[in-house]
């Protein structure tokens, strides 16, 4: 694929959707760092089921410290591998109260020194919480997932054999313009969720069929 190409995708998706957000619901970073934690092979619907009950009994670090790990249990026990990740989130919550005064931190390394939160997590919530297009190190950087490393790969975009190259290959392909860096992790994710789903992609209905360089498309 090539730049010109590259280009069109961009703007197509841009046009389509000039301002994507995610379908993760939160109010604050720390419930979208909550959310994103959660979200670890799950889907956006059953998060938001449980988040919808847990943030209003308890939406602050100290809150769901005060919970318990028991008591977190009963809110999100729907949501798979509920056992490690409420042990995770209160551990991470214990961290933000004794370390960052019970705020999350705005910060790479301190974010990912969290339990449960890994490179994908905190790129989510710099990018989508704090508007970051990059790091501290002035670096560009886009959260990878599942859905956007199929995507990424499936079309041409940006291939790699694992979420790190595809990250690096992406942004290596991406413009420097802001509107395509902030906006790209979403438009990814939504067209992995919808269109270029995992089993069987519904090409037919793909507004950059034309762009795709996957050889087995369908109607």
């Amino acid at each position: 694929m090539n730049k010109e190409k590259r280009q069109q995708i961009l703007e197509i998706l841009r046009d389509d959707n000039p301002h994507p957000e995610t379908e993760l619901e939160y109010s604050s970073p720390f419930e979208l760092l909550v959310a994103v934690t959660l979200s670890a092979q799950a889907t956006d619907v059953g998060v938001n089921k449980a988040t919808r009950k847990l943030f209003p009994v308890a939406n602050t670090p100290q809150a769901i410290v005060d919970l318990g790990v028991d008591g977190l249990k009963e809110y999100i026990k729907t949501i798979g591998l509920f056992n490690s990740k409420a042990e995770n989130v209160h551990k991470a919550c214990k961290m933000l109260v004794e370390l960052h005064n019970g705020e999350v931190p705005e910060n790479r390394e301190a974010l990912e020194a969290l339990p449960g939160v890994g490179r994908k997590t905190a790129n989510v919530v710099l990018n989508t919480a704090f508007g970051w297009l990059k790091d501290n190190e002035g670096k560009y950087f886009i959260a990878v997932d599942t859905h956007i490393q199929r995507v990424a790969n499936r079309t041409g975009y940006a291939k790699g054999k694992n979420v790190d190259e595809t990250e690096k290959n992406i942004i290596k392909n991406t413009p420097r313009k802001t509107e395509f860096f902030f906006n790209l992790h979403h438009w990814l994710i939504l067209h992995g969720r919808y269109i270029c789903v995992a089993r069987k992609p519904r090409c037919g209905a793909c507004i950059i069929e034309h762009l795709c360089e996957f050889k087995d498309k369908t109607e």
